[in-house]
């Protein structure tokens, strides 16, 4: 039995784990196609220029486009896993988390408010996984040598329509393969993860990442980085171009089945049109569109207390705006920020001495997590493949040339 049980485990996660670590990341991202951000990135753009932290993938893509069969597929879901010290290191951090909108889920935050200490790591996957990868990630950190008497994980959701989503397809082994996979350097973007069933913004969504440098006043510099699990609905706007008004040709959820789709909320989705759904340009109606969410981690090695990890989380959701958001009824916009830097100060023993950046500092942190948080979730959709799922369910990646003459023709890069 326990053979059987193996080789059930290796063929479960063998294309997965291909899927999510080895295959390279081809489409540009933003600061490859010249885009202008505003600010200075780390070397890797990406939350992992933070010292420590790491970020894994499991990504589960199987079963033809078509109506759903509960249970069966199209599955179109995944774990993304983040680590906020290296593998093998408990030690707590500051913490703080904000919801812009609060229609979702992130375990363990009731702690992370109440003691301002982050344990453990982050997993961000579909809306209904969160309790099988939050019962699997106990169960990793026991094997992984943690010690402790109770234990609050932290993983938090967006609604994967794109996904077979109440067919239970995420198991505890493929939360342990990613937090197994979980390194430093680059980070995967795109259609991978939690961000695999996902779309944004009327295009293809996923993870996305990005950082930035914030000079120290005594020479030097700190590192403040962004990853996001983009699967919200907006006008589409970036560095202030109507990006979403101008592609509105190619964006938008469609079906590409000529039946009615099996899940009701889905009886607004248009049938696609060649290459790109009908649209009406008068028609505001969200129904769809508007029930997505976001997740954004934010991690700085700069030294902060968790009242000022919260001021930083609260910004996220300017970045928001400027991209087109209005945090919608339907969508969970949640947002945690965490500190590296003080170390042991979840000690429960000793006194512990606790550095900080004056308030009159964090004016450069504000402002590089609204440039960040919006490379992030623009870099999440140039990554993002067309990916067609359940119920016919269609929506197109972002075209980065396209994207780049709308930003020309209002005069945002050269």
């Amino acid at each position: 039995m326990r053979a059987s049980y193996l080789l059930r485990f290796v063929a479960l996660l063998a294309p997965t784990l291909l899927a999510a670590q080895s295959q390279p990341q081809t489409r540009p991202r933003g600061r490859e196609l010249g885009i202008p951000f505003p600010g200075t990135p780390g070397p890797l753009n990406a939350i992992t220029d933070v010292a420590g932290v790491a970020v894994g993938h499991t990504t589960l893509v199987s079963g033809d486009p078509g109506p759903v069969v509960r249970g069966t597929g199209p599955i179109r879901t995944g774990v993304t896993a983040i680590l906020p010290r290296a593998k093998g290191d408990w030690d707590f951090v500051m913490a703080a988390t904000f919801n812009q909108n609060g229609n979702g889920d992130m375990t363990g935050v009731n702690w992370v408010k109440e003691s301002g200490f982050l344990e453990g790591p982050i997993l961000l996957t579909g809306t209904h996984s969160v309790g099988t990868v939050r019962d699997a990630t106990i169960e990793w950190q026991i094997r992984n040598g943690r010690e402790f008497i109770f234990t609050y994980p932290l993983v938090t959701e967006t609604f994967d329509v794109l996904n077979d989503a109440t067919g239970a397809h995420v198991k505890r082994e493929h939360a342990w393969a990613a937090l197994d996979a979980a390194k430093t350097g680059a980070v995967r973007e795109g259609g991978v993860g939690g961000g695999t069933g996902m779309s944004c913004n009327g295009f293809k969504g996923g993870i996305g990442t990005s950082s930035r440098q914030i000079p120290k006043a005594g020479g030097g510099h700190y590192t403040l980085g962004i990853l996001v699990q983009c699967n919200y609905g907006g006008d589409l706007a970036v560095l202030g171009a109507p990006v979403g008004r101008e592609l509105q040709d190619i964006s938008g959820l469609c079906t590409v089945l000529h039946g009615a789709p099996t899940r009701a909320f889905l009886r607004f989705v248009p049938k696609c049109k060649a290459m790109a759904p009908e649209r009406n340009d008068d028609d505001d109606d969200d129904t769809v569109t508007g029930r997505g969410s976001i997740i954004i981690i934010i991690a700085t090695d700069a030294p902060m207390l968790p009242h000022q990890l919260e001021r930083i989380a609260k910004r996220a959701g300017m970045g928001l705006g400027k991209l087109g958001s209005a945090a919608t009824n339907g969508s969970g916009d949640l947002f945690l920020a965490f500190s590296t830097v003080s170390r042991a100060t979840a000690n429960d023993v000793s006194e512990r001495e606790i550095r900080m950046l004056p308030n009159d500092a964090l004016d450069p942190y504000f402002r590089a997590t609204i440039h960040a948080t919006e490379e992030a979730v623009v870099n999440a959709m140039l990554a993002a493949d067309t990916m067609v799922g359940a119920d016919g369910l269609r929506v197109m990646g972002l075209p980065g040339d396209r994207l780049v003459d709308v930003l020309r023709k209002y005069k945002r890069m050269p």
